[in-house]
């Protein structure tokens, strides 16, 4: 089933196009079509049961967005209900929408959870501001989503080759956002007791066409507005490859890629959650607790 979002669609010229979204959907289209292990995916999912495993409690309501069948698989042990949001057919959710344009009213679901999908939106504090609408009270969002450093080996070799060759860079890698900054966005969108951490998996392959087979096969090749819509030249991918193998190369003749998974957590405001303290509010001082004498400078 698919939504048409176009009336609800949220115009505003100061939101950067940084992601070409009819390319991202149709990148996740293709990737449908290869066979290769989508194991970025499955740690993602995984990650994320962790965390709702530890919450030791069974939501009755749940939403799943960019659904995929990695997700699938170890996110319903958590919820009664799944309503699936998929970007595509081939991700065989219930409904066909996106995460820039959420089709439900506020407050309809108690779980919402996204795997590794909205690192390409391009009004993430929007979408985050959308999420926490539509959570009831106390409601939960879990998110994995790729971070800063993830690729930068594949982004400075590509650097080093192009200022070598070119004129100038071009993007290839898309810009993914540190814990930092999505622990402020979490903040900004109203959500109450964010955590945000990071998990870095760091893979060995035998050459540069295994990397690029992996990425394709999540549908993250290269999909960003201002990407360079020249033929990668031989002569590009040769020096690429050699600043690639000279600094991210292992004694074995493998090149080390890194994928960085920031997972997201965060509650919708409920008066039974617990607050912090007003400035100046505590009764002991942190001298007494550690045992030690207070000095004032």
């Amino acid at each position: 089933m698919a939504l048409s979002s176009s009336s609800q669609r949220p115009t505003s010229s100061a939101v950067p196009q940084v992601f070409d979204r009819a390319l991202y959907r149709l990148r996740r289209e293709r990737k449908g079509r290869y066979d290769e292990d989508r194991f970025l995916l499955r740690e993602a999912a995984e990650g994320l049961a962790d965390r709702l495993g530890a919450v030791c409690r069974r939501f009755r309501s749940a939403l799943d967005l960019a659904s995929s069948p990695e997700s699938r698989l170890c996110l319903t042990p958590h919820a009664e209900q799944w309503t699936q949001l998929a970007l595509t057919d081939r991700d065989g959710g219930q409904l066909i929408g996106d995460e820039e344009v959420l089709p439900f009213g506020p407050s309809h679901f108690n779980l919402v959870t996204s795997v590794l999908s909205l690192h390409a939106v391009n009004d993430l504090p929007g979408a985050l501001l959308q999420i926490r609408n539509l959570l009831q009270p106390d409601g939960l969002f879990v998110a994995a989503l790729f971070g800063a450093d993830t690729l930068h080996e594949l982004r400075a070799a590509f650097a080093a080759a192009e200022l070598e060759l070119r004129d100038g860079l071009s993007p290839r890698v898309s810009p993914f956002a540190d814990v930092r900054s999505l622990g402020m966005l979490l903040q900004r969108a109203g959500f109450a007791l964010p955590v945000v951490d990071v998990e870095r998996t760091t893979v060995k392959y035998k050459n540069f066409s295994g990397l690029v087979r992996d990425i394709r096969a999540m549908g993250e090749a290269n999909y960003l507005c201002a990407r360079d819509r020249r033929p990668l030249t031989r002569g590009l991918l040769a020096a690429m490859l050699a600043h690639y193998e000279e600094n991210h190369g292992t004694p074995e003749g493998r090149l080390k890629a890194s994928f960085d998974i920031v997972y997201m957590t965060a509650w919708a405001p409920h008066d039974s959650q617990p607050r912090p303290l007003r400035p100046g509010s505590a009764k002991t001082s942190l001298a007494e607790a550690l045992g030690t004498v207070e000095r004032r400078v």
